[in-house]
């Protein structure tokens, strides 16, 4: 840190700043995947849901997209395509789907885990930029006082 005219602090400050808002727009963005986690986790449990309710002959409603939607009556209940990531999906009876359904929340689950973990280290690092920051403030005050001081004593005399 300078002790110079304070331009250095200025800089440090500038980028201290700019620091901080790129911690605090990725705290945004990962906030935004948690959200969207929790989201696909609700999808899931309704689907659980589903499975567990439904009975073959049950009638439903299957969206076709475009908020458009279409009844249909379900012929076998233990026929259930569960997606089971990368583009793949397989066909398995209610209890083996719920079961694949269940370990997918878990890995939600363990995503949102890490994906708080991320938050709560971002906003600790977000703390120390700014405690640097409100020091470095301190430090320019200062130093703008004794320069008055200094500016001021000698004009007394």
């Amino acid at each position: 840190m300078s002790m110079g005219g304070g331009g250095g602090g200025r800089q440090q400050l500038q980028q201290l700043s700019q620091e901080l808002q790129a911690i605090d727009a990725e705290i945004e963005e990962l906030e935004a995947e948690i959200e969207a986690l929790e989201t696909e986790k609700t999808e899931m449990a309704e689907a659980i849901e589903a499975i567990e309710t439904l009975e073959s002959g049950s009638t439903v409603q299957v969206p076709l997209g475009g908020d458009a939607y279409l009844r249909a009556e379900v012929q076998d209940i233990d026929e259930v395509i569960v997606g089971l990531g990368g583009g793949y999906a397989a066909e398995q009876d209610a209890e083996s789907a719920t079961e694949t359904l269940e370990r997918k929340q878990e890995a939600v689950d363990d995503r949102i885990e890490g994906v708080r973990e991320e938050i709560a280290e971002l906003e600790a690092e977000g703390d120390q930029l700014e405690q640097q920051a409100q020091q470095l403030q301190q430090q320019m005050q200062q130093q703008q006082m004794q320069q008055l001081q200094g500016m001021g004593g000698d004009e007394g005399e």
